[in-house]
Order: structure tokens, then C-alpha cells, then sequence
């Protein structure tokens, strides 16, 4: 699913599209996740030093959303500028209009080269809407193609400093 990842460092917050997740434990009483967050990213010095993110994931209304999260740096912009959000145990923002969220505390965190892979345990999680969250085979489908152009711009950006770090 599509999910924004966020992320508080003291009074800093910021929000970005989530690159992979992926489930890291199948014990139901002690669930964990694997999260990839990019060095490049604004969000991954904020998650690396706070040891929390929160993942929020979006409702298929909520297409309209990836490109304030997923096109833009925190860098530049306060992203979650009217957006609306409470405070759970990590103290990352959760956003209050979503499918719905995860709350987690990092246990780990494994450098990839390029990215960090952050192992974090769920302390809080909660569906919000009925139905199901938005996909990213379904986004793809509904982003019109000027987003698309853009994200494909982005991403070979990224690759490209990608390779040159894992070359290091």
C-alpha cells in the first residue's frame, strides 16, 4: 500500500512516500517492520537520530496526496502544513485523515550503501476507513501523466546518486 512515512526530530517533522516496507516478524503479539529509508532524504537523518517513524497509510480517494509527499523535499517545504495530524508514542505525526497507521519505535538499523534499512517494532496501529488502502498498481493508474513524468525524473535523479554512493 501507499503509505507516508513520518517523521520528528524536537520541533522538526516532515512526511515522505514510503520507498519498501516489508512485515519482519509473524508473531502476532510483537510485530515488526522493515522500512528503506534513502540517505538523501530529508526524512532519514530525522528517523536515524528520533529512533521512531510513523507509517500512514492512504485511502484510494487519496491519490492527490502523492505528489505534496512523494515529489517534493522537506528541505524546501514544511510538508504537513495544514495537514492535520496528532501525537502517538513515537511522537511522529499520524495523520488523522488516512486508512490508517502505524506507530513505531526503531530497534535497529542496517546501512544499505544508498539507503538505510531501519528494523522498528509497532507499539500503536489502527485501521481508520473501510475498505482498502490505495495501492501503489492502482496509483500508477491514476496519476495523471504529468505527475508521472515528474516522479520518473525524480527517480532517475536518485538513481543516479545511488550508484555514485554505492560506488564509494
Amino acid at each position: 500500500p501507499v503509505a507516508v512515512v513520518t517523521s520528528r526530530l524536537g520541533e522538526v517533522v516532515n512526511a515522505q512516500i514510503a520507498v519498501a516496507i516489508s512485515a519482519a516478524s509473524i508473531v502476532p503479539e510483537a510485530p515488526r517492520l522493515l522500512v528503506q529509508i534513502y540517505k538523501e532524504n530529508y526524512s532519514h537523518d530525522l528517523i536515524y537520530q528520533s529512533q521512531s517513524l510513523a507509517l500512514n497509510f492512504l485511502r484510494r480517494d487519496q491519490v492527490a496526496l502523492i505528489p505534496k509527499f512523494g515529489l517534493a523535499s522537506g528541505r524546501d517545504e514544511d510538508k504537513l502544513l495544514g495537514v492535520e495530524y496528532n501525537v502517538r508514542g513515537s511522537g511522529c505525526p499520524i495523520l488523522t485523515d488516512c486508512w490508517g497507521y502505524l506507530d513505531c519505535r526503531i530497534i535497529n538499523a542496517m546501512d544499505g550503501g544508498d539507503m538505510t534499512c531501519f528494523m522498528a517494532d509497532v507499539l500503536d496501529g489502527k485501521t481508520l476507513s473501510d475498505g482498502e488502502p490505495l495501492w501503489w498498481r492502482d496509483a500508477r493508474r491514476k496519476l495523471p501523466p504529468e505527475w508521472l513524468e515528474h516522479w520518473q525524473q525524480k527517480q532517475s535523479s536518485e538513481i543516479a546518486t545511488s550508484r555514485n554512493t554505492m560506488n564509494q
